[in-house]
């Protein structure tokens, strides 16, 4: 393929937003080797690994336990890395390459949900005897995790698992079981960084604890703090790394170089977003007005314009194919919506990607017609859960 027709820089912003990012188009087997990579340069050695989701809430319980280890990274190389993305020659704020930083003995391994059960794997290969392992801010779809988790186990000298998500009782107890302390907040009070602070029970400097703080505003979507959207953003362009190391060091407080380029990159951002508005429509279903959009986007916003226009819950369907869900006092219910479509989440934001998509036809047909299946499929989702209602009250 002609790396121009992948190129973000080289197409206008209107075809930007209608398709997935250059990384979609890499075939997985190429971003397993490269994850494999990454995985044992940060492992093999260390002295704790925390397997995390790489959003700014699991990335905010790395720099915790960083701290308690006194083990971050030095935060200069990364400063001098941001004022080289701003400058005019620069690729338009592209992320600095991990390759060229050095490693913490608290190794660092991203995950998602489903991505989960590879990096225990790789923890328990490539992991010394004896090493202290922690997971943030994950949780596992079913009780199959529990082989893996027990060849982590079998390799660490402690496993400590701290989430907020809405757990399975049966798996919570498999994974207790298999001999790790895991500690589950309630998904509406205290995000993941809440729980790892509490649980800790260290001393930590005041800017870290602001950070869980204002971590929370943004991960609960309570949206009281703005300084919590300056960290949503900045875990999502920067890399892992990066964005531990300079919230470890300033917490919530960022400096100067972080704030100039979060204003570069919202530029481009606020058009997106503009973009995923315009396309929106507002359905009704039961009692609750669900907005509907499509398009590569920041959700958090988008969901916020749809709900001052009256939407209950908002669905942002993503060119990739996956969906985030966004609720409001009047609907908080995401994560059940989510569960339905091969997702979950929270009351109030949950996450999902349907399993319709065969080959690169699906994904055609996806682009073209805006996400038309994905959405159908998703609102089909809120009418199940109305029906679930009315035959309960029956």
């Amino acid at each position: 393929m002609d790396d121009d027709l992948i190129d973000d820089d080289d197409i206008s912003l209107s075809r930007k937003s209608r398709l997935p990012g250059a990384g979609f188009f890499y075939p997985d087997s190429l971003d397993e080797e490269y994850a494999d990579r990454r995985a044992r340069e940060a492992i093999e050695g260390a002295e704790a690994v925390v397997v995390a989701d790489g959003d700014a809430d699991g990335l905010a319980c790395v720099a915790l336990l960083r701290e308690r280890y006194d083990a971050a990274l030095d935060v200069a190389p990364f400063e001098a890395s941001l004022a080289a993305r701003l400058a005019p020659e620069s690729n338009d704020g592209e992320e600095n390459d991990e390759d060229e930083t050095e490693d913490s003995p608290v190794g660092l391994v991203t995950a998602s949900p489903h991505s989960l059960s590879e990096a225990l794997d790789r923890v328990a290969d490539y992991a010394d005897p004896g090493v202290d392992v922690y997971v943030c801010d994950l949780c596992p779809d079913d009780e199959s995790i529990t082989e893996t988790v027990e060849a982590v186990t079998a390799r660490a000298s402690t496993v400590r698992w701290f989430d907020h998500h809405q757990w399975d009782d049966d798996v919570a107890a498999a994974v207790r079981a298999a001999g790790v302390d895991l500690v589950i907040g309630a998904s509406d009070e205290e995000c993941t960084a809440d729980v790892a602070l509490r649980s800790l029970d260290d001393d930590f400097p005041e800017h870290l604890v602001d950070l869980a703080a204002v971590t929370r505003d943004h991960d609960l979507w309570i949206k009281e703090d703005p300084r919590s959207d300056d960290l949503a953003d900045y875990a999502h362009w920067a890399s892992a790394e990066e964005y531990v190391t300079v919230v470890g060091r300033y917490g919530p407080a960022l400096p100067e170089p972080v704030v100039d380029y979060l204003d570069h990159r919202r530029v481009e951002k606020e058009r997106l977003i503009e973009r995923a508005v315009d396309r929106a429509d507002l359905h009704a279903v039961g009692p609750w007005t669900v907005g509907v959009t499509y398009g590569r986007c920041s959700q958090n916003e988008v969901a916020e314009a749809l709900r001052e226009q009256g939407a209950d819950a908002s669905v942002i369907v993503k060119p990739a194919g996956s969906a985030s869900i966004r609720g409001s006092e009047g609907f908080e219910r995401c994560h059940e919506v989510a569960e339905q479509v091969n997702g979950g989440g929270h009351p109030r934001a949950a996450g999902c990607k349907p399993d319709i998509y065969d080959d690169m036809l699906d994904y055609a047909h996806h682009w073209t017609t805006e996400g038309a299946t994905t959405k159908r499929v998703i609102l089909s989702a809120f009418k199940r859960l109305l029906e679930d209602d009315e035959t309960a009250d029956e």
